[in-house]
């Protein structure tokens, strides 16, 4: 369905968000087609390109069998809880670019062509995680555990690994940028 710019200025404050820090609420299925329609009415590319990534994994959540959603771990991490553990949790096609997810525990976990671009990783545990095709550009993993883990075709440009923990093939893995400072076997 097709809707034409609404020109009332619901969605302002998110293009003014958009333009000032490339922030984008999490929104209901009906206003990211919203936004999306004034993105593509006012050509900003950026917005239309990230609106129509958010659009698309949504509909992947749906088609994949994914335990939590990226609602459920925004839930979560703002509890009070010193180390949540997602060991073995499919997570598979979610987007969770820009959340704070210091410490998690990933361990074992089917993370599969997940977005993790500019999310803060710092401790995180990837222990024999699968991490195929997943998009962790520009992310922090300072301290992050990636023992054993799957990074095939993994785009890990311009993230922080320093002091991370890299007993793995990174064969196909994108590194342009990375800080590998002090990352260790």
């Amino acid at each position: 369905m097709v809707t034409k710019p609404s020109g009332d200025g619901k969605h302002f404050r998110h293009i003014l968000n958009w333009l000032r820090g490339g922030m984008v609420p999490n929104l209901s299925d009906s206003e990211c087609s919203e936004l999306l329609c004034e993105a593509e009415y006012y050509q900003l590319l950026g917005l239309v390109d990230r609106m129509t990534g958010i659009v698309k994994n949504r509909r992947k959540d749906e088609e994949m069998d994914t335990d939590l959603t990226r609602a459920d771990i925004i839930k979560y991490t703002c509890k009070p809880i010193e180390n949540l553990r997602l060991s073995g949790v499919n997570l598979s096609g979610l987007d969770l670019s820009k959340l704070n997810l210091s410490r998690v525990d990933f361990s074992y976990a089917c993370l599969k062509n997940v977005f993790f671009s500019h999310a803060n990783l710092y401790g995180a545990n990837f222990l024999n995680a699968d991490l195929t095709n997943a998009n962790l550009e520009g992310a922090c993993l300072i301290q992050a555990n990636l023992s054993g883990a799957k990074l095939t075709n993994a785009n890990l440009k311009g993230a922080n690994l320093q002091r991370a923990k890299l007993s793995n093939d990174l064969k196909g893995a994108k590194l342009d940028g990375a800080n590998l400072d002090g990352a260790y076997r």
